[in-house]
């Protein structure tokens, strides 16, 4: 499958001039691909209330194909309110979801962080990061150098930066944005000495027609009347003063694109004002601003009414100090309306950035490794594409029946429940689930109409190995052996089973009449170990007690196929007590051997061993230990030399480290049936029918 590409913009402040950036990169984009999506996972207010000014004018001006409200997950107000209840995760999920939904129908989406306004801005910090890191795309960081020296744009730059990298999220290149004109190369020669040579730097100095807001934002800001010049309200306003002097005093320090701030009794500052507009002499201003709520004389009123006005001239109720500080705070933003704008951003980063380095980086970006609700989100996508009918012979355990419900809620799987119908119903209605036979298949084996077909299939299958009759009927009474001959027959996709019964118990009819795929002569399982940042896969920590060497190749194969069909690219580490040629004994001579067999067998599979667990993930030691090895310190399927090591040590990794462990599932069986532990959890149920389901799409 082609993966998807997507860029995130990402900053740590506010009024950094990520609209600028957006711009850019989507006007980039669109000479090289027509199908070009934009995604804002958490917006400042509901629309209903005020719009996404950057929403509106990346869809409105590029006529790109997107429904507003698909553009985004969450207000602030409601990702906040789900971060104070502790609820990072169900965030992170539905964004994931969302993205997911809209990434479908694009070649390419642009992704924007937060505007990091109001409170929350802690949370919106860390959350950028995470949200790159699970939607497995690179980053480009935008900061803002208005106000700063060259040291503190470069720490700030340096600070920023490593919030991602720690994550280990790509970062492609960092813009600073409103540097001082005499500062630009300075600032650019400091961040290329202190930062990896792969980040791309672009310094932009400070553009005044992308800072200066326009009459119309004054006039929402300030909620004024406009009492004249409507039709001007796009004029920039690139300065302003306040009118308080004598005209001979005040005409000195008019400037162009000046907006004029002055109480609404000063008839000779507005007088002065429009006749100095209309000399050759002075400048062209932007604006009027009248303040205090007076009413102009009618005298007044009538000269200008009969005077050829081409600005616009607002009234407010605040008096002039009030009025002149907020004109003075205000961030200018780019809107759908304001084409001229648009294209000065948009010229501005062509001219800036150097947009042939920055395509090649994102053409070369391979995401590396998958993030745990990433590949939870995608085992539930695969199990949805092609519904598979799962049997689930535990019927009257109460986490079985939970699991079920959520399985049939989400129309992940069709399931069927064994047991006895009165005590499962009864189970069900106490539990207050919604699961019933209408949405879910429940059988008594001994009533099912199957059953003597099942029974004498069973003998068919058996009387070779001297089974009896009254054996056969009596075997198929067991849940077990019932729901794996549904398997076998076809009446079912798979089986899970093990929350009360032994891993003996669930495994040894699909050894008896499924068997193994053909060329296969091991079952051997795997987990998925999904933690903190990434998604490994153990093998075998189930099954197999002391493989031979030709055994852990097979185990070693098998885990490997299992990673690519799971997304996951496969880097395969056979583990031993030492790495390279460095030890000596028995085990590792094992090891060594069956390394040996997969590089024979399947020289496409990217293998190294002997090596130790800390060489295979961590990327310091795998450097020290192993040099130039392409799996060392990037492992992503780990192979344990028996079950002892194995099984500890996914134990051990899943409860010091928190990390969800999906499993055991079982490789190598014509017909996918899966063992759970018997402490298993609703949510580890749960996601061993996924898994199931998705191995029986193999069909």
């Amino acid at each position: 499958m082609e993966t998807k590409k997507s860029i995130f913009i990402a900053t740590a402040q506010p009024y950094s001039g990520k609209s600028t950036v957006a711009l850019g990169i989507v006007d980039m984009l669109l000479a090289k691909t027509q199908k070009v999506g934009y995604f804002k996972p958490i917006i400042n207010e509901k629309p209903e209330i005020k719009r996404d000014a950057q929403i509106d004018t990346l869809i409105q001006h590029f006529k790109l194909p997107i429904q507003y409200e698909k553009a985004y997950a969450y207000t602030r107000e409601e990702a906040n309110i789900l971060a104070e209840s502790g609820l990072q995760g169900e965030i992170i999920d539905t964004i994931i979801s969302k993205y997911k939904k809209l990434e479908e129908s694009y070649d390419f989406t642009i992704i924007e962080g937060s505007d990091f306004l109001g409170e929350g801005t802690a949370f919106e910090f860390d959350a950028n990061a995470t949200i790159a890191k699970n939607l497995g795309t690179p980053v480009m960081i935008v900061t803002t150098g208005e106000g700063k020296t060259v040291q503190q744009i470069t720490n700030s730059v340096n600070v920023t930066i490593n919030n991602f990298l720690e994550r280990k999220v790509k970062v492609l290149g960092v813009v600073v944005n409103k540097v001082e004109a005499s500062e630009l190369e300075e600032v650019k020669t400091q961040l290329i000495c202190h930062l990896k040579k792969d980040i791309l730097v672009t310094v932009i100095p400070n553009i005044t027609e992308l800072k200066s807001p326009s009459m119309k934002e004054v006039k929402e800001l300030l909620n004024a009347e406009v009492l004249f010049g409507e039709e001007h309200l796009s004029n920039r306003a690139d300065h302003f003063i306040f009118g308080a002097m004598q005209i001979s005093n005040f005409l000195k320090h008019i400037k162009q694109n000046v907006l004029i701030v002055t109480p609404g009794d000063r008839a000779d500052i507005i007088m002065a004002s429009l006749q100095a507009n209309l000399s050759k002499n002075y400048p062209k201003i932007s604006g009027i601003v009248l303040t205090g709520g007076f009413e102009i004389a009618d005298s007044v009123l009538r000269l200008m009414e009969g005077s050829n006005i081409s600005v616009p001239i607002l009234r407010v109720e605040e008096p002039s100090f009030y009025a002149a500080t907020k004109v003075a705070g205000i961030h200018s933003k780019i809107t759908p309306d304001n084409t001229d704008k648009i294209h000065v951003a948009i010229n501005t980063f062509r001219k800036f950035m150097d947009l042939e380095a920055l395509e090649k980086e994102i053409a070369a970006f391979r995401p590396v490794g998958m993030t745990p609700r990433m590949f939870q989100y995608q085992l539930v996508s695969w199990a949805k594409s092609r519904k598979k009918h799962i049997v689930l012979p535990e019927g009257k355990d109460e986490r079985i029946l939970k699991a079920a419900d959520r399985l049939v809620k989400q129309g992940i799987v069709n399931v069927t429940l064994l047991g006895d119908i009165n005590e499962i119903s009864a189970s069900i209605a106490r539990l207050g689930l919604c699961i019933n036979q209408e949405n879910c298949q429940i059988i008594n084996p001994q009533d099912s109409l199957y059953f003597d077909d099942y029974v004498n299939t069973l003998y068919e299958l058996r009387k070779g190995k001297n089974m009896p009759m009254e054996v056969a009927r009596d075997l198929m009474t067991d849940v077990a052996y019932f729901g794996t001959m549904m398997v076998h027959k076809g009446h079912a996709d798979g089986m899970v089973s093990g929350a009360i019964h032994t891993t003996a118990h669930t495994i040894r009819p699909a050894l008896q009449f499924i068997k193994t795929k053909p060329g296969i002569s091991l079952v051997s399982s795997v987990f998925f170990m999904c933690l903190a940042d990434r998604v490994t896969v153990f093998g075998d920590c189930a099954i197999n007690i002391n493989p031979t060497a030709e055994e852990l190749a097979e185990i070693a194969i098998s885990s490997a196929d299992t990673s690519t069909k799971f997304g996951i690219e496969p880097r395969v580490a056979m583990l031993s007590y030492s790495s390279g040629d460095s030890g000596t004994g028995e085990d590792v001579e094992k090891v060594r051997k069956a390394t040996e067999i997969v590089k024979s067998k399947r020289p496409d599979i990217k293998v190294e061993g002997p090596i130790q667990y800390d060489a295979a993930v961590d990327p310091v030691t795998g450097k020290q230990k192993m040099p130039g090895s392409e799996v060392a310190g990037n492992a992503s399927v780990l192979v344990f030399p028996d079950l002892n090591t194995g099984n500890n040590t996914y134990k051990a990794v899943q409860r010091e480290t928190g990390a969800i462990a999906i499993g055991p599932m079982l490789q190598g069986l014509n017909k996918p049936v899966n063992d759970l532990s018997r402490g298993c959890t609703v949510d580890d149920i749960f996601n061993t029918v996924i898994i199931t389901a998705i191995q029986a799409q193999e069909d």
